[in-house]
């Protein structure tokens, strides 16, 4: 009978070659079932939360209105309390100018005997000046008095809603983010310093784009273009740049929480759907310094009111910009320095 020599070696060699495939089969790490399905319910929670909870039941917190007539200011403070912040003006005019400024929202003055005129800046928002006008009929109806209501600046006749620039910085917030989020991934094929390139240039495109068709071409945002172009770019900037700072240090929870700071939290506390002085205490602290809520008020100001308050919102998108830009490149340098060997 014929005996294979080889058989036995080969049997034994087939084991040695399963066993190590079969430790492949591990269970799964229950962190990876846990981690995605967390941040999807944090974020779904924190939308809804923002979105839904700060429009449920928003509260007037010191409005600016300029009252004129020599007792009217104290009355007005008595009867309204801290829901206004009366700013006593010498005349109609000074009123009217400071409401031109953006410096308050609303001008009340004594329109002759049992009558009041109540000057209305339409471009602050619907809910901010349907809050106003709540408030002086209110007082208006417990004095005894008629109120006549102006709208001396009204918003874009293609704004009826006054959302224009909320979904202005929405999208280029959005368009950032995206291109922040899609840098993370160029590591590999572009140096650092041509991933800035690429950041700084795409931001600029995103920012005219906006400009242009929700200017001229739609005109919805009849702000200057160029200056818009200016404040829109340093948004996209700003997204891009902390998107991808936060995607760098923290890795795959990086994008979740760059979502949650930019396109949670601070387009819901921008002040553009409901106005900043209707807002919760802790959404108001946080409003002017993210950086969608920085653009509503730039968008706003260089509309309306040929800019006046401009300044400050434009540092603060600059601000977060550049500081993450630099956070970035010094995390690069560092990263470096560690994988250079010694000389």
């Amino acid at each position: 009978m014929d005996t294979s020599v080889g058989s036995a070696p080969t049997h034994a060699a087939a084991e040695s070659v399963q066993k190590p495939h079969l430790a492949v089969h591990r269970r799964t790490p229950v962190k990876a079932w846990l981690q995605p399905t967390l941040i999807a319910l944090i974020v779904v929670a924190a939308f809804i939360t923002c979105y839904v909870g700060l429009q449920r039941n928003p509260q007037p917190h010191h409005i600016p209105i300029a009252v004129t007539a020599p007792d009217l200011p104290g009355e007005i403070r008595q009867a309204l309390g801290g829901s206004v912040e009366v700013h006593a003006a010498a005349d109609v005019d000074a009123a009217h100018r400071a409401l031109e400024h953006r410096d308050v929202v609303a001008a009340l003055s004594s329109d002759g005997p049992g009558r009041l005129s109540l000057e209305l800046a339409g471009a602050n928002g619907t809910s901010t000046t349907s809050a106003v006008k709540t408030l002086v009929r209110a007082y208006a109806h417990g004095a005894g008095m008629h109120v006549a209501t102006k709208d001396v600046i009204p918003l874009a006749r293609f704004d009826a809603r006054g959302l224009a620039g909320f979904y202005m910085a929405f999208g280029v917030t959005l368009a950032g983010f995206v291109l922040g989020s899609n840098a993370l991934g160029l590591s590999g094929l572009l140096r650092l310093r041509h991933r800035f390139v690429l950041l700084s240039g795409a931001s600029l495109a995103i920012g005219a784009v906006a400009a242009v068709i929700g200017g001229p071409v739609l005109g919805a945002v009849p702000a200057p273009v160029a200056p818009l172009i200016l404040a829109l770019t340093l948004l996209a900037a700003a997204a891009a740049f902390t998107t991808k700072l936060l995607g760098t240090h923290f890795g795959p929870v990086g994008i979740p929480v760059a979502t949650l700071l930019l396109l949670t939290v601070g387009n819901a506390t921008s002040g553009a759907t409901i106005g900043a002085d209707l807002l919760p205490s802790a959404a108001r602290a946080v409003s002017a310094l993210l950086p969608p809520g920085a653009a509503v008020r730039v968008i706003t100001d260089l509309s309306y009111f040929d800019g006046a308050h401009a300044a400050r919102p434009v540092g603060t998108l600059a601000l977060w910009a550049v500081g993450a830009a630099l956070l970035l490149g010094l995390r690069g340098r560092s990263l470096r320095r560690r994988t250079t060997p010694a000389a």
